[in-house]
């Protein structure tokens, strides 16, 4: 997706000014052809296709497709090309396709290999004709589409990868729940899970909300160059009443529209069995985690991922020294394994995707680990009660950084011993405010002895009405170590104006209490594997804390507190492990609960061919029951209709023979 950083006018200037050339030979080894994919709407899509060069054009490969709005033979984004850091060149001739994907076909050796590389563009896009219309039904049906063109074509073995990062990560996603014939794995990096959560939060606004419909709209209005074939340009030619029409709909901040239901793909993760390996940053700053781990973990097909501390980056982009961004080599062997197998049909021995992380961690110190999930296994919430106070409605705080710290502080006493945040917190914040739609912001902090405090997770809403209410959000996950003497902040605020475009209403909003549920592990984990530190943790680290107050510390420390429990040793049958076990799972029981619409879904990971048994309860008292009779792949589903608010749990057990495991999820409060 675009930059933060992008403002309209800016977008108008880039619009005068031609950019620098872009490269766009042809890689070694392949041969380039186009063709057009027809639509059963009439949409012309046109396609970019490499293939191996050595191969007659009957001889049958595998095929990696991506698909998105970057591919247009003139540049990715089009005249923002030099805001964007992306070449353009509006005359031409074009010598070959989108550049892209170059790092990936050339890294992973795709020609050598034997694979084929689709590259398509969205409707609207680049050569293919019709209305862009972010992500929703459009789109999502030429993503169905193209995979399954591609696995039709006489010269593809009919089994189809997709591959992307940011919007044409999305365009992965939107295939996982589609499931196209022919699709056989997907590696999404950076994308958006809910297209809503890209541009608010809750009803505020984020910084991009204006700017980025207007740079789509004008990557869409950009035609081939000047010297490419006519028919492309003809093609990819937009009608200025679309582009009006995607922007303005993006403009509606209600969360349960019609428009933005078509676009949340979290509600149809349940729906995934294609594998998928999936990368999410903590500390991302353009597709942020707003509900990643929901749609991850309702995934019910096998599913690898590599979470840690960097921002908008792939997993094999590097500085200009050459030090990797993320700080884990051996993205292209990983992904290429993951392909293979599930692809190209390699077998395990060939192709060993089992010795891969079932999920590659990095926490805050640099280290990395591998996870069975996450949030991990052993990973509770702590509910903490949050002091009463007043905050001004201003718009003047900020999360990070200068000017942060102003608001209702709740903090705890120091910490006697080590603990280790790791998973996704959710608030529950009592208010009562005269003025409808103030903003509200819960910020989760690290505070050291020098009182410098690190924010952790947070996340923004609006109050919809005036009076007394009950705002409940989910909050940003992360995973971060926190060291004895240290003290954890919770900040009820106003604004972050560093990372939301509030509109404040100057009204003072009263906190008369309320919970922040805090994620931590139980046990420690002393095994590592290969990484470093990303460059994104580096600056956040310098950047990113700010003083507090000795009397905010004196006068918020609360005694009601609860402090989280020493980490100690897991015993033998819990304990973490570095080893990465099969998609199959292993003798494990993972109970997940998560709340969408107006519906609960319990979910996790069990046995192979266990029969899983889910009771759910509201304030202690069972009110559903279900049963999974035989999970197939190692994951079981269920979804319960809401009848009543209340605090919901459930508990789970999984019986495969004489071997009975149980578990339970954390408490989901519905309102």
């Amino acid at each position: 997706m675009s930059r933060r950083r992008l403002l309209p006018f800016l977008t108008l200037l880039v619009l005068l000014v031609p950019g620098a050339a872009r490269a766009a030979d042809v890689p070694p080894g392949a041969k380039w052809t186009e063709a057009t994919i027809s639509e059963p709407d009439g949409t012309q899509l046109h396609a970019d296709i490499l293939r191996p060069k050595d191969l007659s054009d009957t001889a049958k490969v595998p095929v990696i497709l991506s698909i998105g709005p970057y591919f247009n033979h003139s540049g990715q984004t089009g005249p923002a090309g030099p805001v964007e850091d992306t070449g353009y060149d509006p005359v031409g001739p074009s010598t070959g396709p989108s550049d892209r994907f170059y790092d990936f076909v050339n890294g992973a050796k795709l020609m050598q290999r034997g694979y084929a590389f689709v590259m398509v563009d969205l409707r609207g896009f680049g050569g293919s004709s019709g209305c862009l219309d972010w992500a929703g039904p459009g789109e999502q049906a030429d993503v169905k589409s193209a995979v399954e063109w591609a696995a039709s074509q006489p010269w593809s073995t009919g089994r189809v990868g997709m591959y992307g990062k940011s919007y044409d990560g999305v365009t992965g996603l939107i295939g996982a729940v589609s499931n196209p014939k022919g699709l056989a794995a997907v590696v999404s990096q950076e994308p958006v899970y809910d297209l809503y959560r890209y541009l608010y939060s809750n009803g505020v606004r984020f910084e991009n909300a204006v700017a980025t419909p207007a740079l789509y709209d004008a990557i869409a209005a950009t035609p081939g160059p000047l010297l490419d074939s006519p028919l492309y340009n003809v093609g990819g030619a937009t009608d200025p009443a679309c582009l009006a029409t995607n922007y303005a709909a993006q403009q509606d901040p209600d969360h349960g529209s019609d428009y933005w239901k078509a676009r949340n793909l979290i509600a149809r993760a349940g729906d995934v069995r294609v594998p998928l390996f999936m990368t999410q940053g903590f500390l991302e700053n353009n597709t942020k985690p707003d509900g990643a781990w929901d749609f991850f973990n309702a995934v019910r097909g096998p599913k690898r991922g590599w979470f840690g501390m960097w921002d908008h980056v792939r997993g094999n982009d590097t500085d200009a020294t050459g030090r990797l961004k993320m700080g884990r080599a051996g993205w292209f062997d990983e992904v290429m394994r993951f392909f293979d197998h599930n692809v190209r049909g390699v077998p395990l021995a060939d192709a060993p995707t089992d010795q891969d992380p079932p999920v590659a961690v990095e926490t805050s110190d640099g280290s990395w680990r591998s996870e069975a999930a996450w949030p991990p296994v052993d990973s509770h919430l702590i509910s903490e009660p949050l002091r009463a106070g007043t905050y001004t409605d201003d718009g003047n705080q900020s999360g990070t950084g200068s000017g942060a710290g102003v608001g209702v502080w709740t903090i705890s006493k120091p910490l006697a011993s080590d603990a280790w945040y790791s998973g996704v917190p959710n608030a529950a914040v009592q208010v009562t405010t005269t003025a409808a739609n103030a903003n509200l912001v819960v910020d989760t902090y690290d505070i050291g002895p020098d009182r410098q405090a690190i924010l952790l997770s947070r996340n923004a809403s609006l109050i919809p009405a005036a009076g007394d209410s009950t705002v409940s959000l989910e909050l940003y996950g992360n995973d971060w170590k926190i060291p004895p003497g240290h003290r954890l902040g919770l900040l009820v605020t106003g604004s972050n104006a560093e990372w939301w475009l509030h509109t404040p209403t100057n009204s003072a909003v009263q906190v008369r209490g309320g919970t922040v549920d805090l994620p931590f592990l139980r046990y420690t984990r002393d095994a590592t594997i290969q990484g470093g530190p990303s460059l994104r943790l580096e600056d956040w680290l310098k950047t990113a804390p700010f003083e507090v107050p000795q009397a905010t510390i004196d006068g918020s420390t609360s005694d009601a507190f609860v402090m989280p429990a020493a980490l100690t040793a897991a015993p033998a049958a819990a304990a973490p492990t570095s080893a990465a076990p099969t998609v199959k799972g292993g003798r494990r029981l993972v109970a997940r609960i998560a709340r969408t619409g107006r519906r609960l879904a319990v979910y996790g990971r069990a046995p192979q061919h266990a029969r899983v048994r889910i009771v759910l309860r509201r304030n202690g008292r069972i009110v559903r029951r279900a049963t999974v009779k035989r999970t197939i792949v190692s994951a079981y589903r269920v979804t319960f209709k809401l009848k009543r608010p209340g605090r919901y749990r459930a508990t789970v057990t999984a019986s495969t023979g004489k071997t009975v495991l149980h578990a339970a999820s954390r408490r989901v409060r519905v309102r």
